[in-house]
């Protein structure tokens, strides 16, 4: 009898007995079109590889996004997800299902993929389920500023960009920074649920002469159209009757020529059959020139900005490691972290302070063979302020604005709420572009040649590069040198106002 009681006791036990399972307590966001992984593994780890592990949507238990079970993914699986969903690591140090990392990865996301998401492991006499949440959003197109000139002398400027997710807000700016009043804003969504942002507003001379057009995410990402309202607005109704005349006739004349000029073409292309080999090689060739121009040009302006920063050692954490030329920073062995979580207070200062004007760097972030950092912060901070452990006091209010990447729980900036999103692939070398005067952060994967994401700011008295090396990774943190830039030949006037607005477009679509 008492042998029966034990037997029933070590089964209530054993049934009684739970997995923990650990998701990131942050949302995380990701573009649409893009990859994104969901981590999520067991504490302490435990081998998975004989488990159940389910991914599953709200109340769809039985219709998973993925089913792993008796050592395979099963066949079993919502539709939309099929060919789109995996296993993976949360990180490169992870040792997958043998150490307990049940990790999704999602392909070519979709808006329809944001909202809840449940890990769920289960063993023979155990289980764990956590939910963690999906955020999807998309960056929309470059804004396109239209005017069109009124009676009373102002300019009406019409601002529409599309692809957005979720809706975007729109901030109308002078080349002073100051903000224009809205005259509306309408929001119109599409079938694939991507929505089209359409704002006006109505200036004069005495408001701006450079008119900035803002389109933004909650995370802080924009896309930002400029005009020069200075040819355009006139000093009565007379003469803005006048110049639009002229531009109508002038477009009226080339329209004109474009058209005897392909009436032309046609002609002579019907008589000769085709081009020679020799004239569409040389066509070639030229398109193939201008494009690899387009894409060193935007590197080259990005170094045009380029500054030499080195790091301030004397205001350096006490555990922290720097380079004698101040240039590599990592965390010194000494180093004991105090908590769970990202060291926030693990920080290290540009030696000099910025109040203006626009600058440059870069920061490997690998050392072959050794694998990229999965621990950072890059940005910049106000001058005389002090890094805490507590993320809540490192806000924009508070005078700080950084990138932040904390391993598996993957990037963040540091708004307010905090937002997660993820990258792929993972920066192994970043570009970090400060406008102060336009109130802009930007960061880049420059390996890939990417835009990553812009911070919009206000910045206000001196601004030193911030840096964080975080804790345990095995590559060091290293500020590049980069090449001296040259000196730009003076454009003209005419050409000045073109070239910025172009290169602005650019640079926020593909380093």
């Amino acid at each position: 009898m008492l042998s029966i009681i034990i037997v029933l006791l070590n089964l209530l036990i054993e049934t009684s007995v739970s997995l923990t399972v650990v998701v990131p307590p942050d949302p995380i966001v990701a573009h649409v079109g893009s990859t994104v992984t969901l981590p999520c593994w067991i504490s302490p780890p435990e081998n998975a590889e004989a488990l159940e592990i389910r991914w599953y949507r709200q109340d769809q238990f039985n219709n998973p996004v993925l089913l792993y079970n008796q050592g395979k993914i099963q066949d079993v699986q919502e539709e939309s997800y099929r060919n789109r969903s995996s296993l993976t690591l949360r990180s490169d140090q992870s040792g997958g299902l043998k150490d307990g990392d049940v990790s999704l990865r999602l392909e070519k996301l979709r808006v329809q993929d944001g909202g809840l998401f449940h890990c769920y492991v289960s063993g023979e006499h155990s289980y764990g389920s956590e939910e963690m949440t999906l955020k999807i959003t998309a960056l929309g197109s470059a804004p396109v500023l239209s005017p069109e000139s009124l009676d009373d002398g102002r300019v009406n400027i019409s601002c529409r960009s599309s692809g957005w997710y979720p809706e975007p807000s729109v901030s109308w700016t002078s080349n002073e920074g100051r903000v224009l009043r809205l005259g509306g804003t309408s929001h119109t969504r599409g079938a694939d649920e991507m929505i089209s942002v359409h704002s006006w507003t109505a200036v004069s001379l005495s408001d701006a002469q450079l008119v900035s057009c803002s389109v933004s995410l909650r995370t802080g990402e924009l896309k930002e159209g400029r005009l020069d309202i200075k040819g355009i607005v006139s000093s009565g109704p007379s003469d803005s009757s006048g110049t639009w005349k002229a531009l109508f006739f002038s477009v009226l004349i080339c329209s004109l020529l474009g058209l005897f000029g392909l009436i032309f073409y046609k002609y002579k292309h019907k008589q000769t059959g085709k081009k020679p080999a020799e004239e569409n090689c040389e066509e070639e060739t030229l398109q193939r020139l201008i494009n690899e121009v387009m894409e060193d040009m935007n590197i080259e302006e990005l170094r045009q900005h380029a500054d030499e920063i080195t790091i301030d050692r004397e205001r350096s954490h006490p555990g922290l490691m720097v380079s004698k030329d101040c240039k590599i920073l990592r965390d010194s062995s000494e180093y004991e972290p105090t908590g769970e979580g990202f060291p926030y207070q693990l920080c290290a200062f540009g030696a000099k302070g910025f109040t203006s004007g626009r600058h440059y760097w870069e920061v490997e972030l690998v050392v072959p063979p050794k694998p990229a950092k999965i621990f950072w912060i890059i940005g910049v901070m106000k001058h005389g302020n002090l890094p805490t452990r507590d993320r809540s006091d490192l806000t924009p209010s508070a005078g700080f604005w950084f990138l932040c990447s904390d391993g598996p729980r993957g990037f963040c900036t540091n708004t307010d709420p905090l937002i997660r999103f993820s990258l792929t692939p993972r920066p192994e070398r970043l570009g970090v572009l400060l406008d102060y005067d336009h109130g802009q952060l930007s960061f880049y994967n420059v390996t890939e040649r990417k835009h990553l994401l812009t911070i919009s700011c206000r910045f206000s008295g001196s601004v030193l590069p911030l840096f964080n090396p975080g804790v345990g990774d095995k590559s060091p943190l290293k500020i590049l040198d980069l090449p001296k830039p040259a000196e730009p030949d003076e454009p003209s006037p005419s050409q000045s106002n073109m070239v910025v607005v172009e290169l602005d477009v650019k640079a926020s679509d593909n380093l």
